[in-house]
C-alpha cells in the first residue's frame, strides 16, 4: 500500500450526512455522483472504462486494488484491446487498500498515474465493508468526494450533491456519428447507448461487420440508405426512459421483423418499446458472479452484470415471455419473442470482466440472420 503520509486527506460524504475519511490517490478534484458498489475481484481497468458507470462513484468491495497495474493502450480494428472504451467514464473510485507497487507482464503504468491522467479522483483507506453494508440496507445514494486542497478546498465551495440520472447520460457516452467495422457480407447495426468494446469484438469474430450508430440515429429511416441484416441495442448508463429516440427506433425495427438483440439497457429499451415498464433497483447488480436461470428450466449461468434498473415483467404484452431470471432476487434477466426474432438479456454475454458462460447467445442471435 502507498503510505498514507504521502497522500492528501480526503473524504466521501453521503447525502444522509455520513462521512468516510480516507486519502487521495487519483486526481485532486472534488466531484459528486451516485455511490454504487461492485463485488468483482478482477478487471478494474475494464469496469472503469465501461460507459455504463457514467456519473457514478464506484466502490470496489475487493480490498486490494492496483496490484496488477494498467496495460498498454494497443488497438486492433480501431478498438482498444485492453479496455472497454477510450476513456474512464465513472466520476470517482473508492477502495479499501490501493497498491502502488504493481506487477503484471502487460502492465505499463500504475493505476494512480492512469487516474491522474484521466482526471478521476480516487480514495483509499475507506472502510468499504461498512460503506457497502449501508448501500445494501438503504439503497444507492448520492455522494461527493472532497479532497483537502482541491480547488478552493473549503466546505463553502464543495461540490453539491448531483443526481446523474436526471441527465441524459446515454447521449454523453454514445458515438456521435456512424462507424463501420469489418468487411464481412452480413452487417449488424449496433445502436450505441454506451457500448462496451467487447460487444463489437464478439460480433466481429463471428464473421459479421458492425455498423455502430449513435443512440438517436434513426435506423428505420429509409433516407439513410443503411444496409444491415440485424440490430443490437447495447448497454448504457442511467434511466432507460430517457432514451426516447432509441425506444421509437426499436418499435420500427420490430415492425419490420429484423432480428434484434438487446444487451443490458438494450433489454430495458426493448421492454419499453413493447409497452412494458422499468423500475430502479435498490442497489443494482454490479458484479461478475450473478446466477441467472433460464425460465422454466434448471439451467443456470454465472454472468457479469452492471445495471441499476430492471424490467417489470408483470407488464409484458401477449406474445412476449420472460427468458432469464436472477436466482438471487428473482428480477428479470431477459425477454424474448421468437415470432418477431427478438431477444434480449439484462446481463453481459460479452463479459469483460467476468465469465464467458453466455457467449453462445451471440451465436444464437446470429442464427436468426438470413
Amino acid at each position: 500500500m502507498l503510505h498514507s503520509q504521502a497522500l492528501k486527506p480526503a473524504k466521501l460524504v453521503l447525502e444522509d450526512g455520513t462521512v468516510f475519511d480516507g486519502f487521495s490517490f487519483g486526481a485532486e478534484r472534488n466531484v459528486s455522483g451516485e455511490v454504487v458498489f461492485n463485488t468483482g475481484m478482477v478487471g478494474y481497468e475494464l469496469s472503469f472504462t465501461d460507459p455504463s458507470y457514467r456519473g457514478q462513484i464506484l466502490t470496489l468491495t475487493y480490498p486490494l486494488i492496483g496490484n496488477y497495474g494498467i496495460p498498454s493502450p494497443e488497438k486492433s480494428q480501431g478498438l482498444l484491446q485492453n479496455f472497454e472504451s477510450d476513456k474512464i467514464h465513472l466520476s470517482g473510485i473508492i477502495v479499501a487498500d490501493y497498491s502502488s507497487r504493481y506487477s503484471h507482464w502487460k502492465a505499463e503504468r500504475s493505476l494512480s498515474d492512469w487516474l491522474k491522467e484521466e482526471k478521476i479522483p480516487a480514495l483509499t483507506g475507506i472502510d468499504t465493508r461498512a460503506l457497502t453494508k449501508k448501500l445494501r440496507e438503504k439503497g444507492v445514494m448520492l455522494g461527493k468526494i472532497e479532497i483537502s486542497g482541491a480547488g478552493a478546498g473549503t466546505d463553502k465551495t464543495a461540490t453539491k450533491f448531483e443526481d446523474p440520472n436526471l441527465r441524459n447520460l446515454v447521449d454523453e457516452v454514445s458515438c456521435k456519428k456512424p462507424i463501420k467495422y469489418g468487411t464481412a457480407r452480413k452487417t449488424v447495426a449496433l445502436i450505441d447507448c454506451g457500448t462496451k468494446y467487447n460487444i463489437i469484438r464478439s460480433l466481429l469474430k463471428r464473421n459479421v461487420s458492425v455498423l455502430r450508430v449513435p443512440w438517436d440515429y434513426d435506423l428505420a429511416e429509409s433516407g439513410n440508405n443503411d444496409k444491415f441484416d440485424a440490430v443490437v441495442i447495447t448497454n448504457g448508463p442511467g434511466d432507460p426512459k430517457r432514451t426516447d429516440v432509441t425506444i421509437e427506433t426499436a418499435k420500427k425495427i420490430m415492425e419490420r421483423n429484423i432480428p434484434t438483440l438487446g444487451i443490458c439497457m438494450g433489454n430495458q429499451i426493448l421492454a419499453l418499446a413493447i409497452g412494458a415498464d422499468t423500475y430502479k433497483l435498490k442497489y443494482g447488480h454490479r458484479s461478475q458472479n450473478q446466477p441467472c436461470v433460464v425460465k422454466g428450466t434448471n439451467n443456470c449461468y454465472i454472468t457479469s452484470q452492471n445495471h441499476g434498473y430492471a424490467v417489470d415483467i408483470k407488464k409484458l404484452p401477449q406474445g412476449w415471455e420472460e427468458w432469464f431470471v436472477n436466482a438471487n432476487d428473482g428480477t428479470n434477466e431477459g425477454i424474448r419473442n421468437l415470432r418477431k426474432n427478438v431477444m434480449s438479456v439484462q446481463f453481459h454475454p460479452e463479459a469483460t470482466p467476468g465469465p464467458v458462460d453466455t457467449g453462445f447467445l451471440f451465436d444464437k442471435f446470429l442464427k436468426m440472420v438470413k
